[in-house]
């Protein structure tokens, strides 16, 4: 079905972050759905699975983020956004990759935005597929956070439980629409956008139109997950990033 060239590791700072790769070509940061359980292997489960679509021209590269899938780090009371940030970025320095698409669906919404604040000359172009957002529903990303953490906190009683908390709060407690960034920042984005609208709890409606009307370079997908849209929109995600591809050669 897909030539995996490659699953590996690499380990920065005690942290061992896992990825595989597919393909050759111009590089695709791929950033999975699954909330703070975000690994590679939930690709599997979405509308559609873009490793196999991309693979033929891309070097796309599919990572666990820390303590999700196969990859681990501590747990400070600083982590934040940011830390995944550092992650991305680390695993990408590692395998010598100046610039690239960043491709992110669920809370790759918020990590692809992070890149672009961190790095804007290194993104080519980004794709937010149903971005997490906050839209009178905080209480249900605290839950989602809690899933996550209790089965780590008992695997890991060296960490107190006000670290935890504190560990949520930097995730969370913010009144930014993405969490991680702001109406401001989106709107100050100059990087191509493709968005691809949500529609359920962890990923209002409102947080997609919002991206795709603020950021002044952006292109909004509304129906997508089913029958022919779904079929209009997988050539349209792929023509986008071939034609953003092309233009920074």
């Amino acid at each position: 079905m897909r030539d995996n060239i490659g699953m590996a590791s690499f380990e920065y700072d005690q942290t061992e972050i896992h990825y595989d790769e597919y393909g050759s070509g111009f590089p695709v940061l791929l950033i999975a759905p699954g909330g703070m359980k975000s690994d590679a292997s939930f690709w599997e489960s979405t509308p559609w699975n873009p490793i196999p679509q991309l693979s033929g021209e891309f070097r796309v590269i599919a990572m666990d983020q820390r303590n999700a899938g196969r990859s681990r780090g501590p747990i400070k009371a600083t982590d934040s956004w940011e830390t995944y940030t550092r992650d991305q970025l680390a695993l990408l320095d590692h395998l010598d990759v100046e610039q690239f698409h960043a491709v992110g669906m669920c809370i790759g919404g918020p990590y692809v935005m992070g890149l672009i604040e961190a790095a804007p000359e290194r993104v080519a172009a980004g794709v937010l597929f149903q971005t997490i957002g906050l839209s009178n529903n905080r209480e249900a990303f605290y839950d989602m956070f809690d899933s996550w953490a209790q089965p780590l906190a008992s695997e890991r009683p060296d960490v107190p439980n006000d670290v935890w908390a504190q560990f949520r709060s930097n995730m969370y407690d913010s009144d930014k629409f993405l969490f991680n960034v702001d109406e401001a920042f989106v709107e100050s984005v100059r990087t191509p956008l493709l968005v691809f609208e949500g529609d359920d709890l962890y990923h209002p409606s409102v947080s997609s139109l919002a991206v795709a009307e603020l950021a002044k370079n952006s292109t909004l997908i509304r129906d997508w997950k089913s029958g022919a849209a779904l079929d209009s929109a997988k050539n349209r995600f792929y023509q986008f990033l071939v034609n953003e591809d092309a233009s920074k050669t």
